[in-house]
């Protein structure tokens, strides 16, 4: 059996990894020919709303999923008059546009920061009138890890908010939205597979540390979390399932501020943030995704290992090979790219029982050396 995954970077090749055990096969549709699904899945090469590509990735699949929610709304439109997609279009199209996904947040009584549109350089004026100062102007679609945004601090002139303006119009953009600037407590992440019967499970809730607008690290269950919050965060996602009738693993990022929870996105697709599921827990989020959109029973998210998980990013650079595998205790993931910075080369991830030294092995990654080029034989 083979499945269709619109994207080729690391998400896909997880899928693909997690998916070989359970028989199955997958067929990646990418514009770059070195993306890194193809070590472990046949690679389409091609712009994703070529039609022949199209063809090539859905001839002969049983569906098409997503690593990734910027995808042309024309290739969903011909995909969805060809072969089966999931999660839905609807869900990919919420996912694509911060306007629809507070609108959506909205309608679930979910609580949003204040935010205003702008569809030109006076509307966003306007719209940072409207929210008031510090705020974030973002686009409204092709926004992720950092990109796309723009913060206005405190005391921000008009040059600046004209700057804002420039820096982020552009074609595909979508147009702009304005957030209130939100000062919170911690970042959380709750993640949740809906398959095609309507049953739903839920992870436990992640929180999430950035640095420069990229996940630095995730640790599973967030500690010290209130009840009533973890209760809250469970709601508002089985909403958001329902809502959208989805089908696959679902993630929504959260701001927690004391005990008031703030939607931020949405992703619907596998997320970095559930990352530590692979060894963390009895099914991860990736063979979840598969198991629900093929309509299979879905997999325990009860977690293993001691019950803690801390996973890292590594980006930019990989620590050297001899040095990161010699910290014994963590699981390593190389997504065989070559370094860039700001690019996400991979993950380390730490399971046990007890949450300060999980934490303290993880963070034993951020002293290790850098690697010198050609050592880990994908520096192209």
């Amino acid at each position: 059996m083979v499945i269709g995954i619109l994207g080729g970077g690391q998400l896909a090749r997880m899928l693909a990894l997690a998916g070989l055990p359970l028989g199955l096969r997958f067929r990646c549709l990418d514009p770059a020919p070195d993306a890194v699904a193809g070590h472990a899945a046949e690679l389409v090469v091609g712009a994703y709303d070529d039609p022949q590509a199209l063809r090539l990735l859905a001839r002969g699949v049983r569906l098409v999923t997503f690593e990734f929610e910027n995808v042309p709304v024309a290739a969903t439109d011909w995909l969805a008059d060809h072969v089966t997609i999931a999660p839905s279009p609807r869900a990919l199209a919420t996912g694509q546009d911060r306007l629809l996904e507070k609108r959506m947040f909205q309608s679930l009584g979910v609580a949003v920061p204040a935010f205003a549109t702008a569809d030109d350089r006076a509307g966003l004026h306007a719209a940072v009138r409207t929210t008031g100062l510090p705020c974030v102007v973002k686009t409204r679609r092709l926004g992720y890890d950092g990109r796309g945004q723009v913060r206005l601090p405190a005391g921000a002139d008009a040059a600046a908010i004209d700057a804002a303006w420039t820096a982020l119009d552009h074609p595909g953009s979508g147009g702009l939205i304005v957030e209130q600037f939100v000062t919170f407590d911690r970042e959380l992440s709750v993640i949740a597979a809906r398959g095609r019967d309507g049953t739903v499970v839920v992870y436990p809730l992640v929180e999430n540390e950035h640095r420069a607008g990229i996940l630095h690290r995730s640790r599973a269950p967030a500690p010290d979390v209130p009840p009533a919050v973890v209760r809250a965060a469970t709601e508002f996602v089985h909403a958001a399932l329902q809502h959208l009738d989805y089908t696959g693993v679902l993630t929504i990022e959260l701001f927690l501020r004391g005990q008031t929870l703030l939607a931020n996105e949405i992703a619907p697709r596998v997320h970095n943030s559930g990352h530590w599921t692979i060894e963390g827990s009895v099914c991860s989020q990736f063979e979840n995704h598969l198991r629900a959109v093929l309509g299979y029973p879905l997999g325990d998210t009860a977690m293993t290992g001691g019950g803690v998980a801390t996973m890292v990013n590594l980006v930019g650079e990989l620590p050297a090979r001899p040095d990161l595998l010699g910290v014994r205790g963590l699981h390593v993931h190389a997504y065989g790219k070559a370094p860039r910075p700001g690019r996400k080369l991979g993950h380390a991830t730490v399971v046990g029982a007890d949450r300060a030294a999980v934490d303290a092995l993880a963070d034993r990654i951020g002293a290790l050396p850098a690697s010198r080029p050609g050592d880990w034989g994908f520096d192209g």
